[in-house]
């Protein structure tokens, strides 16, 4: 039997119509004679909905009992029983009731497709396991049903049910979605505009994502290697030389052109040492690329043309941006170059540019990473310069009826042994010299056409031409060693000289430096081995590149670090002469694991010494903050039972109430200082949500006087990410203290903006104010300014509220109110990628 079929309606937010399509899907099904039923379909009363269910067989579901309720899950047995053709399975992602069959719904499904049942399924975007931090911030909810990615990946088919946000919201204003009463509270929260379009584009990403998977599939199972210009995707070619920034943003500006255009930067060097581009230089135009959204490739190829074409045919490009060449005029006689050739192998499939910049034709420059090692074809121009040249030359010249004379002979051969040593090196001029001295003494000297030599004049003709050509040749090819050398040299300090700027600036992490070391040396892959001791295995401290080695001796190198550390890089067997670059590397590589662990620690240590600053002042603030409730019930009770007195039912009512606000009061106030002193004890994560300000701070301002605040906070202004609970004490401690310091009938104004990614609480009261050496002390444990009155507190509710705004990454601090009294300003951060909720409605609201 083979395995079922399962098709996905995927969906960026509830209400968007998936088990709408899904249940149209089986109508059709049914109508061409399909044999097709509803496991389980959830309408969640939504009459439109449920009016599809008609017409359709629905299995019946099984009850469960669980903590005194009764809940219905689909039933996988009486599906596999009844065996259709195509059962319909909503909410993909739905957790099963304890003592289910499976625990998740996405396993039920797994079992109808392994019996060979067919199945229809929906999802949310939001519902992905990788997705759920990502959801978390733009919604502020954390989405506790999820499924694996890879199940919906291994779907056969994918449908996108799509809506776009303003929709949406009309159909849940409508009343389509949810019931009247949960209308106004969803439209101000999940249903925000905002959060809507984020999770719009995650599920149009994805989707595009995934037809990029089949497309790639497909092709690779029909051996196509022709580019479709499905999506522009522009391929930058970069030598390492300062006019890749211009060809970058070139082609930014392409890409810009097009929705969905991609960029992607690709440097190839060769295999057969260093590569022959500056280190720094490539830093810069991996950091300028990431910036502009595309993505950094380094490949090896010791055919240029080839591998770049070959990689923007693998990856589907449909355009190649190159730079003009670098090199002058003179320089084309060694070919047409690596635009020309790539423009003339393209094909009608891919479109190439060639931009031009400010160092065009100025040169290419010394080879400065190839070393003294000359290339395959330098050395097999040579050899033919060297052997077969003088061939060529020697039937040309016996061609000719008029002779050139004996000396000019020699000076044609001595050329060609000159440009042999230039090529090829010292072998194929070597060569040269002596196939050129047989050839002149067989064809050109008497008696011609055999070895013999009749005057002496002419043996020594060839003998000087040997020695002159032998040392023409080493000398030519010792300053080419020499060139070569020196450029290697220069090479080498440049990284050097990087590499310690990078040490000084503290700017390399672990796996940027190992990555710079793969594209320096154009390995596959380089990992940082380290072990405890000589007996316990190597462990991975980091790796970059496909399949790295977890052990040195399985690496073609490694390069010891210490006793306990090795750095192994896979892909070839490097000379011995880069190994002293690659030493400095892996000695820089320890530094920066060392650094990064110290970092750690002294974070560690940092927040140690934060919370212990804190857990004294949560010390503090309980003998502070719980005396004012506490004296207040005390009294009341001591009231109610005091026999002197004959009590009202008004006034024992009164005093009862007094009780229940005290005890409310406390019970707020103690649950927010327990929940404090967990966080800084490691037993509990602040529980930090993207929320509004107009929804926090009106509920801190419940003990102070209505007339005593006037609140200013525009429902424009984007959602923050705090710790509700935590920030509602901060502001309510702020806000006492303000009211307590204000003048009587002169309310204190709190009033909120936006200033670029951060939000600003603005607290200001008209008070006496206070100095600036004394505005640091205030936050101080026990500080109490001026001639506070007696009972006002022991001087802790500021140091309470900047310790929980700081614990939610804010700041607090105080600054001189215009006209006399003090600002409290707290900042906070913004929610990345939160805007405005409802631009429409009034700018503020006062109370």
């Amino acid at each position: 039997m083979g395995r079922g079929k399962l098709r996905i309606y995927l969906g960026a937010a509830p209400g968007v119509g998936k088990t709408y399509a899904m249940l149209s899907e089986a109508h059709r099904r049914v109508e061409r004679g399909t044999d097709c039923v509803v496991a389980f379909v959830e309408h969640h009363d939504r009459p439109r909905t449920e009016v599809m269910l008609h017409g359709l067989e629905q299995i019946q579901r099984r009850e469960l009992e669980y903590r005194g309720s009764v809940f219905t899950e689909m039933d996988v047995d009486a599906v596999l029983a009844r065996d259709p053709a195509v059962a319909l399975v909503d909410e993909l992602a739905h957790t099963n009731v304890p003592g289910s069959r499976n625990a998740k719904r996405w396993q039920d499904v797994e079992e109808l497709l392994s019996a060979g049942i067919d199945v229809i399924s929906t999802v949310n975007i939001q519902h992905f396991e990788s997705l759920g931090d990502v959801v978390e911030s733009i919604t502020g909810v954390r989405q506790r049903e999820t499924v694996p990615d890879e199940v919906v990946r291994r779907a056969d088919q994918i449908e996108l049910v799509d809506m776009s946000p303003q929709a949406l919201r009309r159909r849940m204003a409508h009343g389509n979605i949810y019931k009247p009463d949960k209308v106004d509270a969803a439209l101000s929260n999940y249903f925000r505009p905002g959060n809507l379009t984020a999770l719009r584009e995650l599920a149009l990403l994805w989707v595009a994502d995934r037809v990029d998977e089949y497309l790639q599939q497909y092709r690779g199972e029909h051996n196509i290697r022709s580019t479709w210009q499905a999506r522009e995707r522009i391929v930058v070619g970069l030598t390492g030389g300062p006019e890749g920034r211009t060809l970058i943003r070139r082609a930014a500006r392409m890409a810009a052109k097009g929705s969905g255009s991609e960029i992607l930067a690709l440097y190839i060097a060769r295999s057969d040492g260093l590569t022959s581009a500056s280190p720094k230089e490539l830093a810069v135009q991996r950091t300028l690329v990431e910036d502009l959204g595309g993505t950094f490739h380094h490949v090896i190829g010791d055919d240029i043309p080839a591998s770049l074409l070959d990689f923007a045919r693998g990856v589907n490009g449909t355009q190649i941006v190159l730079g003009s060449s670098r090199r002058k005029a003179w320089q084309y006689i060694f070919g047409p170059g690596v635009g020309a050739t790539v423009a003339r192998d393209s094909g009608p499939d891919l479109d190439v540019h060639i931009v031009t910049h400010d160092e065009a034709g100025k040169g290419r420059g010394l080879p400065v990473a190839r070393g003294a090692r000359l290339g395959r074809s330098r050395i097999i121009a040579g050899w033919l310069t060297g052997v077969v040249a003088p061939v060529l030359l020697s039937l040309l010249l016996t061609a000719m009826n008029d002779s050139l004379g004996l000396a000019n002979d020699v000076l044609l051969f001595l050329f060609l042994t000159v440009l042999a040593a230039l090529l090829g090196g010292l072998l194929p001029a070597l060569a040269s010299a002596a196939v050129g001295s047989l050839l002149l003494n067989f064809y050109f000297t008497p008696p011609v056409r055999t070895l013999t030599v009749y005057d002496p004049k002419n043996i020594v003709a060839i003998v000087i031409f040997f020695a002159v050509a032998v040392a023409v040749a080493s000398v030519v090819d010792l300053a080419a060693r020499r060139t070569h050398q020196a450029a290697r040299l220069r090479a080498e300090s440049e990284i050097l000289s990087f590499l310690a700027g990078s040490v000084l600036r503290g700017e390399t992490t672990l796996d940027a430096l190992l990555e710079r070391v793969r594209e320096t040396f154009g390995m596959e892959s380089v990992a940082l081995l380290e072990r405890r001791s000589d007996v316990e295995p190597w462990t991975t401290a980091g790796s970059v590149g496909p399949e790295s080695v977890v052990r040195p001796e399985d690496a073609d190198v490694d390069m010891p670090v210490g006793d306990d550390m090795a750095l192994a890089l896979s892909g070839r067997v490097l000379p011995a002469e880069d190994r002293r670059v690659l030493a400095a590397f892996a000695a820089q590589a320890a530094v920066v694991l060392d650094r990064q662990r110290l970092v750690g620690e002294a974070e560690e240590a940092r927040r140690m010494a934060e919370g212990n600053r804190i857990r004294t002042a949560l010390l503090a603030a309980v003998s502070h903050d719980l005396r004012t409730p506490l004296a207040a019930i005390k009294a009341a009770v001591s009231s109610l039972r005091s026999d002197d007195v004959a009590w009202s039912e008004e006034d024992q009512a009164e005093l009862l109430e007094g009780i229940e606000d005290g005890a409310d009061r406390l019970d707020h106030l103690v649950g927010n200082l327990l929940d404090m002193s967990r966080l800084q004890t490691g037993t509990v994560t602040p529980l930090i949500r993207v929320t509004d300000l107009d929804e926090v701070v009106p509920m801190a301002l419940v003990s102070v006087p209505d007339e005593s605040v006037e609140l200013d906070i525009p429902e424009s202004l984007p959602m923050v990410a705090v710790d509700r609970g935590l920030l509602e004490r901060a502001v309510a401690n702020i806000v006492e203290n303000a009211v307590k310091y204000s003048p009587d009938a002169v309310p204190v104004t709190v009033a909120a903006s936006a200033l670029g990614d951060r939000v600003e609480v603005r607290v200001a009261d008209r008070g006496p104010g206070v100095p600036d050496d004394g505005k640091d002390r205030i936050f101080e444990p026990f500080q109490r300014y001026g001639d506070a009155p007696r009972g006002a507190g022991v001087g802790l509710g500021l140091a309470v509220a900047r310790g929980f705004v700081e614990a939610m990454g804010g700041t607090l601090f105080a600054e001189d109110t215009p006209g006399g009294g003090m600002t409290m300003v707290l900042t906070l951060k913004a929610a990345p990628g939160f805007a405005p909720a409802c631009p429409d409605l009034p700018a503020q609201v006062t109370s």
